[in-house]
């Protein structure tokens, strides 16, 4: 299924986000020309985090275990397979029965309890949940 990497215009929340270019969000999407293109297009409108997007888990897994992040975003595709009750595209042979279940235990062992953990089905939720989540994140010192 083909998703528009178009952000809608109401959504351009730039102007009244603080600057948060001293936090790092790792995310877990399945579609890599769609999570290169949200790297771009959203920091700058979220306040400029190190944006980092991974679409398999050993990259993921690699750089979750590597340094402290402020956020860890689960992408909307990675969201409506885990709904679906399907593997999350990128998965391994140990994970390809794993569900966002799993992976948040995962993020919670190795990033502890309060990392925020950024999850939505929908595109169109995600830049106001990450802004949210920011808001309260702590900044990070070693940045990939």
């Amino acid at each position: 299924m083909k998703h528009s990497t178009n952000i809608p215009a109401q959504q351009q929340l730039n102007s009244s986000v603080p600057d948060h270019s001293r936090k790092a969000i790792l995310a877990r999407g399945c579609d890599p020309e769609l999570s290169r293109a949200f790297a771009k297009a959203i920091p700058p409108q979220i306040g400029n985090p190190v944006y980092v997007p991974t679409t398999d888990d050993v990259d993921f897994f690699e750089k979750l275990k590597s340094q402290a992040w402020s956020v860890i975003y689960f992408a909307p595709g990675a969201c409506r397979f885990d709904a679906a009750k399907r593997a999350i595209p990128g998965s391994n042979q140990e994970t390809r029965s794993w569900s966002l279940e799993d992976y948040r235990a995962l993020v919670r062992q190795h990033q502890g309890a309060t990392v925020p953990i950024v999850e939505s089905l929908y595109e169109h939720e995600s830049l106001e949940r990450l802004i949210e989540a920011l808001a309260d994140a702590p900044e990070v010192s070693d940045q990939s």
